[in-house]
């Protein structure tokens, strides 16, 4: 990371958008400052020269994920579980200071460019797809295959779960 002050700039928005996270009562507002999380680790990605994985982070986790996230609060309720009437004004202040800390850092990054960093150079880290799988496919095997098979046992849980819990509730409508 060339420029000590950028770096701390968007720790701070990262730590500080973490915190409003978990701090928030709210569920939806919790969730957005988790977007905030997101799009600054991909600002630290694009300060890195790694833009492939930036953009991976903005789809993946601030695109998909969220959204999958937000479809879920809002489909069992639970946005109403912390009052959402109740709108703190810390909450809108620090979303608001965070996010253009954030927009003001990455147009100072956009302009300024290399200049903002020290007189050294940066080293050369290939980024490109190709790359990055011959890395995950050929150093990191293990835990790449450890990481499905994980994923499969947490699947398979979660459908033996709903699926006793759906019998529970056909049998117990059976009875009335």
């Amino acid at each position: 990371m060339g420029n000590p002050i950028l770096f701390l700039i968007l720790a701070v928005i990262a730590v500080g958008s973490a915190l409003g996270m978990l701090l928030s009562r709210n569920a939806i507002y919790s969730a957005l400052f988790l977007v905030l999380n997101f799009v600054t680790i991909a600002v630290f990605y694009l300060v890195l020269n790694a833009p492939f994985i930036a953009m991976v982070q903005i789809t993946v986790y601030a695109g998909a994920i969220m959204v999958l996230f937000l479809f879920v609060i809002m489909l069992l309720g639970a946005e109403r579980l912390g009052g959402v009437g109740a709108v703190r004004d810390w909450e809108w202040a620090t979303a608001a200071l965070l996010g253009a800390v954030l927009v003001l850092v990455f147009i100072l990054e956009m302009v300024l460019g290399k200049g903002v960093g020290g007189t050294e150079t940066a080293v050369f880290v290939d980024s490109s797809p190709t790359a990055l799988g011959l890395r995950l496919f050929e150093a990191y095997v293990f835990p790449f295959e450890l990481t499905g098979v994980l994923l499969l046992i947490a699947m398979i849980g979660v459908v033996v779960l709903g699926r006793t819990k759906k019998r529970g509730k056909h049998v117990q409508h059976s009875n009335n």
